[in-house]
């Protein structure tokens, strides 16, 4: 995986022996001399990823990165903050402006080269999530809200996957008096079901595990669908660059280095805590503006988009089963004269009430939707022309079995409605929706209030008000 790396330092031996190390491992290298540099290169044109020094004559690199993380345009961009500095209190300043590692020098470049890679691959994946935010906002500018929300990293639920009693109790009481949720295990595979079974903010896999491979432990996490996407904080021994490099190929998203530093730990913790809950929170709205995109907002369900694009499914399948697939559309009779007396608002609320009644006695793997104003659409797989006709006349008995109640205008309208049937041949959803529209209009032509089948709808229509 190659990336743009910008490399910030006022030394230019360091700048230029960094720049030879990365571009022999093809990465695309920028350089900067100062922190203002940086961030003039960084606003206009973004790389994937900083390698920024601490030491810097007027603008150090700890406010360098603050202003960095504090800008919409660069905040994004992971920050690995590279310098002679080795106290835990530099390296816990570091990560509470935000930055994303803190690399000693020398550098050790498997460490280096592995770190680049982890945290690029993790950008892409954030970004990917931010550019469909950013087309949801556009396609919905009000569908966002709370969007632009900082995401809390406090009362995390942490597990913990390690056997060294000191290390659990150093883990446990520094993030309980944080206020955090710490489980721990001291088994490996008590642990993987655990996660299995429930839901946590991190995981904090021991590499130095005596009776288990915490390299493989991490790969399984990785592996399973539920933890797939869950943050794993590895606790390594120092120097132990191949180890390192190994674990960030494998997925995981940070290290901590033994001994366990509280604040070092606590600011990790946090930090991807936080980034969990964003990403979280990126594709629920993601998956609330899909689900909207695709659902009838007066009646809930389906909406004409969904079942265009689901009908073409359901003719594939049953024929590649040869099973039989049914339509039924569905209208509501007389309904224009229902908003003409009595207000667009009763007539919302009889479509409603058609639409609770079709949920209630259709079987529960057919597909309704809403076509369009007092139209529906029924999918039904696996059905024949006499299935068909049979729910079609119980809907009809159903709906016009009890009026209409609108209890705060004091009204009970009768509603009735009209099917018309059409049978999967070997025509497409175009032709099928156009004979079951033509079998409807033949059930309007006979009086309302009944059920026809295609076969029953030869003819032209005639114009009939709703």
């Amino acid at each position: 995986m190659t990336a743009r790396v910008l490399v910030v330092d006022d030394l230019a031996p360091n700048v230029k022996l960094l720049e030879a190390r990365l571009t022999s491992e093809y990465f695309d290298v920028l350089t900067a001399s100062s922190g203002a540099e940086a961030l003039k290169i960084a606003g206009e044109s973004p790389p994937d990823i900083i390698l920024l020094d601490v030491m810097m004559p007027g603008m150090d690199g700890f406010e360098c990165c603050r202003r960095l993380k504090a800008d919409a345009r660069t905040r994004h961009i992971p920050v690995v903050m590279v310098t002679a500095l080795s106290e835990s209190e530099d390296r816990v300043r570091g990560l509470e402006v935000g930055a994303d590692d803190f690399l000693t020098k020398p550098v050790n470049d498997v460490a280096l080269y592995a770190r680049i890679r982890s945290l690029v691959r993790l950008k892409m994946l954030a970004d990917e999530w931010r550019l469909r935010q950013i087309t949801n906002l556009q396609l919905d500018p009000g569908g966002m809200s709370g969007a632009g929300n900082e995401d809390s990293a406090e009362r995390a639920r942490v597990f913990v996957i390690d056997e060294n009693a000191t290390h659990i109790d150093r883990i446990r009481r520094a993030l309980a008096a944080d206020g955090d949720t710490v489980e721990i295990a001291t088994d490996p595979e008590g642990g993987l079901s655990v996660l299995a079974e429930q839901d946590f903010d991190l995981v904090i896999v021991s590499l130095l595990l005596r009776d288990a491979d915490g390299l493989r432990l991490c790969a399984r996490i990785r592996g399973q669908a539920k933890t797939r996407g869950l943050p794993i904080l590895a606790l390594i021994e120092q120097g132990d660059h191949e180890r390192l490099a190994r674990a960030l190929d494998i997925g995981i998203n940070d290290y901590l280095v033994h001994p366990i530093d509280r604040n070092e730990l606590l600011a990790r913790v946090r930090t991807q805590v936080r980034r969990r809950r964003y990403q979280d929170r990126l594709r629920a709205t993601l998956e609330q503006n899909v689900a909207a995109a695709l659902t009838d907002s007066l009646t809930g369900l389906h909406n004409r988009r969904y079942l265009s694009r689901h009908l073409d499914g359901l003719l594939a399948d049953a024929r590649k089963n040869a099973k039989p697939l049914a339509l039924l559309m569905v209208d509501i009779d007389h309904f224009k004269s229902v908003n003409d007396t009595h207000g667009h608002a009763v007539g919302d609320e009889v479509i409603r009430v058609v639409a609770n009644r079709l949920q209630q006695h259709v079987r529960s793997f057919d597909t309704i939707a809403r076509w369009g104003g007092e139209e529906f659409v029924v999918a039904m797989p696996d059905a024949s022309l006499d299935v068909a006709t049979t729910v079609a006349e119980r809907l009809r008995r159903k709906i016009a079995a009890a009026p209409a109640r609108m209890d705060s205008e004091g009204l009970e309208l009768p509603i009735t409605v009209s099917i018309g049937i059409a049978v999967a041949s070997n025509d497409g959803a175009a032709e099928l929706l156009q004979r079951a529209d033509a079998a409807l209009y033949a059930a309007k032509r006979a009086g309302r209030n009944r059920v026809a089948s295609s076969g029953e709808s030869e003819g032209s229509k005639d114009a009939l008000a709703s």
